[in-house]
């Protein structure tokens, strides 16, 4: 989904948002840096299988993603980094890598870290490598209801 079709995802929802144009940047702390975001306010996507299936992990974007903890709050078996080429078609107006963390309209799963859970509000990428969202996090839960875990480290 990219920031006109999130934009209008979000403006039917009623859900209020800021969009901001920067720089292009291409990982989650450059983006953070480029629009004056605190890192640990910027969403960053993992995409993960979990025994196989593909899910959505959003940590913030100073934190990894710590695979044994993943496996062990969410009882699978097998846990690992999803190829790029097992996800990309699901995010066919995206730029590889950019994507919203609204998983659910893919039919994902979306797991979100508690550090990120805790934060006012939060940013992450729309779509591009120019744009963010900026948005309360109760509103993002709302509508993605995403299961929250202790489930990454501060890089």
């Amino acid at each position: 989904m990219r920031g006109d079709d999130l934009r209008a995802y979000l403006d039917q929802k009623g859900v209020k948002y800021v969009s901001i144009r920067h720089s292009p940047a291409y990982t989650a702390q450059e983006v953070a840096a480029s629009a004056h975001i605190p890192a640990q306010k910027m969403a960053k996507i993992v995409m993960v299988k979990l025994d196989g299936k593909l899910v959505m992990v959003v940590v913030p974007a100073a934190d990894r993603v710590v695979f044994d903890l993943l496996k062990e709050t969410t009882g699978a078996g097998q846990v690992e980094l999803a190829n790029e080429l097992e996800f990309a078609a699901l995010f066919p107006n995206c730029e590889r890598g950019a994507m919203a963390p609204f998983g659910h309209l893919h039919n994902l799963e979306v797991y979100v870290a508690e550090d990120l859970a805790e934060q006012e509000e939060i940013a992450f990428n729309a779509g591009s490598f120019t744009e963010l969202i900026q948005m309360r996090y109760v509103d993002f839960a709302r509508l993605v209801q995403p299961k929250v875990l202790h489930l990454s480290a501060r890089v």
